[in-house]
């Protein structure tokens, strides 16, 4: 099996398919070349194991390579005009490409021209790609590096830098940019930064930018390095319903990277987020600051439903939060049932920089000293040192105490309780059911027994 040296400079031995090594030397043997290229290549080299095999053929019709790849399973010529062959194996499917040059000629992501041509050098073909990162390929079965554009020094550098002029031609790389930086903690080339501010999002539609806010938000890295991308290229103003938080970018840069954190813990040995919450948590963080525009600006960019139907309320009490009702159970009951649940809110609360809510100590470095600070020198900060503790730390022990995180209370009474009891339906069965329960929620009925003694007497 062939080994790469990593930047980190360890020996790494990633994992191939038995089967593509075989494809390759079938396709050496007959005249052609094949390349491991994109993301799989980016990802070996940061040592990082992958399974995401794209492969693109050189010097080789594709009338040469069809009967090659059939000797190994089903292909299936995904389009002729992007000469794309997929191979379907037992437990294995690959894409096999060939080189290829695009044309803007249209508005949208579906207006380019294709021109597939088995004689283009690896170096012309990448002038496609959108980053240098993603610009190189690794030879089969060798996995010699083939790095035209020096992807491999801006990898070094954490540097994300455009190929060339055709990274103009399809806009949703700008947010792609902004999604890259957080995941492979890049800053943006100068040169990339000036080509992106003259770029316009409006050809893309609703469900291509949303996908690259999810994979800015929610795929592992550092989404703070995302959102100065995003000011950067000066997105804000595209996406003025994202704010900073209390005046800062530094504070919303914090919560995002604490989000992360926090994000796929098991906090305190609950349960896992399931993916609808990691996603309500992700963009809730985003719109920390931004809790009066927020409904507006997830209309912009999804149907989620539960996205919009959660988040909005979540931050609202987020903003809104009285310390004190960690002394309050009532009012923690009735706030669980408003949100179907605390654990979004204790999650975002710990997210929170100190001296947010007014119980916070302030000592050491002060929230509101630094709330005007430059974000790209609070990027060299620690913002651990500003987090909020002791209020999110108590509140979650509350709402587990209580059993509020997962769930919101359910009645103990039912209308089934109430017609064993001989009442008859109808309006009167769902005013009884709502007072029970609003004493339920103050303490003065702790279980379905104490609900029905209850009932006995009113009716």
């Amino acid at each position: 099996m062939a080994r790469i040296q990593t930047l980190a400079g360890e020996w790494f031995e990633p994992e191939l398919p038995n089967r593509l090594l075989k494809i390759a030397g079938d396709i050496r043997d007959a005249g052609g070349r094949a390349f491991l290229v994109g993301g799989w290549v980016r990802d070996a080299l940061l040592g990082k194991a992958c399974r995401d095999y794209d492969i693109e053929v050189y010097d080789m019709a594709q009338d040469a390579l069809v009967p090659i790849l059939s000797k190994y399973g089903r292909t299936n010529l995904v389009g002729k005009a992007f000469g794309v062959i997929h191979l379907a194996m037992k437990g294995l499917s690959l894409d096999f490409s060939f080189p290829r040059t695009e044309s803007k000629v249209g508005y949208g992501h579906r207006g380019f021209v294709v021109h597939t041509d088995e004689k283009l050098s690896f170096r012309e073909a990448a002038l496609r790609r959108d980053f240098t990162i993603n610009a190189m390929g690794m030879e089969l079965p060798e996995l010699t590096l083939c790095d035209p554009y020096n992807g491999i020094g801006d990898l070094k550098t954490h540097t994300l830098r455009h190929v060339g002029p055709a990274f103009a031609e399809d806009s949703l790389r700008i947010l792609r940019g902004v999604q890259f930086a957080s995941r492979f903690e890049c800053t943006l080339a100068p040169e990339t930064v000036e080509l992106c501010r003259t770029l316009s999002l409006d050809d893309l539609s609703v469900e291509r930018l949303f996908e690259e806010f999810k994979k800015w938000l929610l795929k592992p890295g550092r989404p703070s390095l995302g959102l100065r991308a995003f000011l950067d290229i000066r997105l804000d103003e595209y996406f003025p319903e994202i704010r900073p938080f209390e005046g800062s970018w530094e504070a919303l840069g914090g919560i995002l990277d604490k989000m992360a954190e926090l994000r796929d813990s098991n906090e305190g040995g609950s349960a896992p987020l399931t993916d609808a919450q990691k996603m309500e948590f992700a963009f809730a963080a985003l719109l920390a600051g931004s809790a009066g525009t927020s409904l507006k600006f997830l209309e912009r960019i999804t149907n989620e439903v539960h996205l919009l139907k959660v988040v909005p309320p979540l931050l609202e009490t987020f903003r809104t939060l009285d310390p004190a009702i960690v002394h309050d159970a009532p009012a923690l009951r009735r706030l669980a049932v408003k949100l179907g649940g605390l654990k979004l809110l204790c999650l975002l609360v710990k997210c929170a920089p100190r001296g947010f809510y007014a119980c916070e100590s302030t000592g050491g470095t002060d929230f509101a000293t630094t709330q005007n600070s430059n974000f790209a020198t609070a990027q060299n900060s620690d913002f651990a040192t500003l987090q909020n503790t002791d209020f999110a730390n108590d509140l979650w022990k509350v709402a587990s105490k209580y059993g509020l995180l997962e769930s919101a209370p359910q009645p103990f009474l039912t209308g089934k309780m109430l017609l064993d009891l001989g009442l008859k339906p109808g309006k009167q069965l769902g005013e009884i059911i709502k007072a029970s329960f609003e004493l339920q929620l103050d303490g003065k009925i702790t279980s379905a027994e104490e609900a029905i003694a209850w009932a006995r007497g009113v009716i």
